[in-house]
């Protein structure tokens, strides 16, 4: 069953239409139709593939379209990264996507900008992900989406600065929240949840699902999020003091 172009599902199974046929990235299972060529987006490996199999939503309605500008912050070392870029660009990036993929480990990095080499349209930073200065002369213009995957303390506070920062109004924003890293947030797994849920309702983004990801992820929740069509004035305002 398609999800969008380029993305399927069959059963609990989904896939990608590589980019790069007869290449895997983290040696999963390809298979071939005529000339194209899938390969299988694994949901234990993959926090946005795991949400496509719990959202309650269209499928659809959280993954980019061909030809965006998608922000990934937290690459480590292109997995997720790579199945993006599958159907955002396509081979030869003749969609003319474009995916920049930030990433803070040297080491893990190196695999980033290997991966890159033959995907036209993937950008890889290394740097932190939490600054602005450091994406923004990468990235040709607000993104239409974003994936925050960052194990750090302050994970919904950076997400909201973030999308602040970069997500066009009406562009649709995934933070992927692991309560381990939540470290700034008291009480157990349950308590540091709500408190991001609870910091993303009162910021200017409208928080549209909750996806739990256990099974799959285990103490992980992805929100989805989109930046409201009033947000705009709120960027413009946020891009400032980021430079003060």
């Amino acid at each position: 069953m398609p999800i969008c172009w380029g993305v399927r599902k069959e059963g609990r199974t989904l896939w990608t239409r590589n980019a790069v046929k007869g290449k895997s990235v983290r040696g999963e299972r390809r298979k071939r139709e005529g000339k194209i060529e899938w390969r299988r987006w694994d949901p234990t490996k993959s926090k946005v593939a795991a949400a496509l199999l719990r959202t309650s939503s269209e499928p659809s309605s959280i993954l980019p379209s061909p030809g965006s500008t998608c922000l990934y912050l937290g690459a480590s070392s292109g997995g997720t990264v790579s199945h993006i870029h599958d159907f955002v660009c396509g081979a030869e990036n003749h969609h003319g996507g474009q995916v920049v993929a930030v990433e803070i480990s040297p080491r893990v990095s190196r695999d980033l900008i290997s991966l890159s080499e033959s995907r036209p349209g993937m950008i890889p930073v290394l740097g932190d992900a939490r600054k602005r200065r450091v994406i923004a002369p990468f990235i040709r213009s607000k993104a239409d989406w974003i994936h925050q995957d960052l194990s750090i303390a302050d994970q919904a506070e950076t997400f909201v600065k973030m999308a602040m920062n970069f997500l066009i109004p009406g562009g649709v924003g995934l933070l992927s929240l692991k309560a381990a890293s939540e470290r700034s947030s008291e009480g157990d797994d349950k308590a540091r949840f709500h408190n991001a849920e609870i910091i993303l309702k009162n910021s200017e983004l409208s928080l549209l699902e909750r996806i739990e990801l256990r099974g799959l992820e285990e103490q992980h929740v992805l929100f989805v999020c989109e930046l409201s069509l009033g947000g705009e004035n709120q960027c413009k305002q946020s891009s400032v003091e980021e430079h003060k």
